[in-house]
């Protein structure tokens, strides 16, 4: 057998890297996700953080049709709702701390400043979409009314469930979200009837569709125990729907609704930046949104 190891009279390895450029990249979080909601959603600015849902109270509404020449005509009145539903925009915020001697020495080929306000930007943005979903105030799951509230029939989240989650949110929907394993538990249920969903691509991935509908995956709708909800929803103001809201024009802005403003620099050296995304969601109407309640996503079946 050869003898691999190393001959004394040859460069190292070991000797070799000494002289070698390592190829680095920039740092990786596991927790960053394609965000669809956000980009989904349509935003809508709102001037000064306050955001006014104005709705019309539903009561009988006097109209004829082909009312005789001799009768009086009817007189409709329309009333709206005398304290109407305001929304403050919210904040999502973090400061960084870098040392400024850390940012002097090793800023090449990468400014740490750089990558450590790109990773919390990341952070914050997941922290958004995770409040648009579960805020207690406006969050979507939240702001559900009662009637559009729909339990499965058997646990798992089947085509029945989800038709009768389109019925209640029949006027223009625009999409379903749900978490990963929701929409696998979703795909095995149409599997063992035979119906496998068609799929559709959307910004460059494909996603599973009901009825022409994609079903958007998110993992900020939570798995509690085994169970989780399915969100179907319309949006944009001019259909009535859901909408997310942003202020445009904040100091430090470095894309819609988000700043970093730089702190200053302490005692110590360490340089301080603020990062701040304001931002919250509206659904317009009752009717707007609906949800899929407690759905199963570790039934599986036996296929013979």
């Amino acid at each position: 057998m050869a003898d691999t190891a190393e001959s004394p009279h040859t460069l190292s390895a070991a000797a070799a890297r000494q002289l070698a450029n390592t190829t680095k990249i920039p740092p990786q979080w596991v927790g960053s996700s394609p965000r669809w909601l956000v980009q989904l959603l349509p935003w809508t600015p709102v001037e000064a953080g306050v955001y006014r849902i104005n709705r019309v109270v539903d009561n009988k509404f006097a109209v004829e049709c082909t009312p005789d020449d001799a009768s009086d005509l009817p007189v409709a009145r329309i009333d709206y709702e005398e304290q109407p539903r305001e929304l403050v925009l919210t904040t999502v915020t973090t400061t960084v701390q870098v040392q400024t001697r850390i940012s002097d020495l090793f800023r090449s080929p990468m400014d740490q400043v750089r990558e450590q306000l790109t990773v919390a930007v990341e952070r914050i943005k997941e922290m958004q979409e995770d409040e648009l979903v579960n805020n207690g105030s406006y969050g979507l799951l939240n702001n559900v009314h009662d009637s559009m509230r729909v339990k499965p029939r058997a646990g798992a989240p089947t085509p029945d469930d989800l038709d009768e989650l389109i019925a209640r949110v029949w006027k223009e929907p625009a999409f379903f979200l749900a978490h990963p394993r929701a929409i696998a538990a979703f795909g095995r249920e149409c599997t063992r009837r035979g119906v496998p969903p068609p799929t559709v691509t959307l910004f460059g991935s494909p996603m599973v569709t009901w009825r022409g509908l994609p079903l958007v995956p998110s993992d900020k709708l939570h798995i509690n125990g085994k169970r989780t909800d399915i969100l179907l929803m319309r949006t944009g103001e001019k259909k009535r729907g859901v909408v997310g809201l942003f202020q445009p024009g904040i100091p430090g802005e470095v894309s819609p609704s988000l700043s970093i403003r730089f702190m200053g620099i302490d005692q110590r050296g360490a340089a301080s930046y603020l990062i701040s995304l304001y931002c919250s969601s509206a659904a317009l109407t009752e009717d707007a949104i609906g949800v899929l309640e407690g759905v199963e996503v570790d039934r599986y079946h036996d296929y013979k």
